[in-house]
């Protein structure tokens, strides 16, 4: 093992009973990503988070939070009213993972163009390979 994949902390994500591993399991999820990325800002609803994110279900949504939730990444609030009110925020260590996958959908974001002409070339290729 390259002493950089070494974890100052004794983890190593590298091997499948490490915690670490579990956590980096979780954030690969899109909707954990998306969910996080739009909390970034500041608080919002079950409702204003709904339609953000295009193509989330309410079924998807729900569970996303609870892991979120449970993880230590979002704060639920629960407002005493009628109908009740619930919103959702990111805790500090939610902000400090928010900054980081900020980076990364600047990046995807950035860099489309050139994952959607390496596409294109390598369908061209096996189309090429096919014929």
């Amino acid at each position: 093992m390259d002493s950089e994949d070494v974890s100052p902390f004794g983890y190593d994500a590298f091997r499948r009973s490490c915690p670490s591993h579990a956590v980096l399991e979780t954030l690969a999820s899109k909707w954990v990503y998306l969910v996080i990325c739009a909390l970034r800002r500041g608080r919002l609803r079950n409702g204003e988070l709904a339609r953000k994110l295009e193509g989330i279900t309410p079924k998807m949504l729900t569970q996303t939070l609870r892991i979120l939730e449970r993880d230590g990444l979002v704060r639920r609030e629960v407002f005493p009213v009628v109908p009740p009110r619930v919103e959702y925020e990111l805790t500090e260590l939610g902000q400090n993972l928010a900054g980081l996958l900020n980076q990364i959908r600047a990046w995807s974001e950035q860099h489309v163009p050139d994952i959607k002409n390496a596409r294109a070339r390598a369908a061209e290729q096996q189309e090429d390979l096919s014929a």
